[in-house]
C-alpha cells in the first residue's frame, strides 16, 4: 500500500500496522482461480487498541460504531484491490464515527415566508368552501 498510514481526517491518520487482515476464498461463482486462490479480505481496526486516536475520539467512535470496525471486500478478482477497498471501507467507518454533528440553531421565519403561508392557507379555505353544498 503506499506509504505506511491511511488518512482518515485532517488530523487522523491510522498506521497500517494497527489493521488486521485476514484473507480467504471469495464466495459465488468463479471457476478455478475462485477456488484457489484468497482474494476476500477482511480489515479489522480494533479502537480501543489504537494509538493514534486520543481517548476523546476513541469514545466517540465507541459509542457509534463498536470496539471493532470490520470491513470486507470481496468484489474483484484482486487479492491487492481487494485489500485496497478493504481498507478504505474501514477509513469511510471510522470517518463517519468521528463526524461531529453540529447543533441546530433554530431561526425565526422570514416576513415573506410568514405571509406565503398565510396566502397558501386563505387559497385553500376557499377551495374548501367553493365544495360546500348550497343551502
Amino acid at each position: 500500500m503506499p506509504g505506511d498510514s491511511i488518512r482518515v481526517t485532517r488530523s487522523v491518520a491510522i498506521p497500517l500496522d494497527e489493521l488486521e487482515l485476514r484473507f480467504s476464498r471469495s464466495s459465488g461463482p468463479g471457476g478455478q482461480h475462485a477456488n484457489t486462490s484468497e482474494t476476500r479480505v477482511e480489515a479489522l481496526f480494533d479502537v480501543e487498541a489504537s494509538s493514534a486516536l486520543t481517548d476523546r475520539q476513541k469514545q466517540r467512535v465507541l459509542g457509534r460504531a463498536g470496539p471493532v470496525i470490520r470491513a470486507v471486500a470481496q468484489d474483484e478478482r484482486s487479492q491487492w484491490r481487494n485489500r485496497e477497498l478493504a481498507v478504505e471501507r474501514v477509513a469511510v467507518q471510522l470517518r463517519d464515527a468521528l463526524r461531529v454533528e453540529r447543533k441546530r440553531v433554530p431561526t425565526k421565519p422570514t416576513a415573506a415566508a410568514r405571509e406565503r403561508r398565510l396566502e397558501d392557507k386563505r387559497r385553500r379555505a376557499q377551495t374548501k368552501r367553493l365544495r360546500r353544498e348550497l343551502d
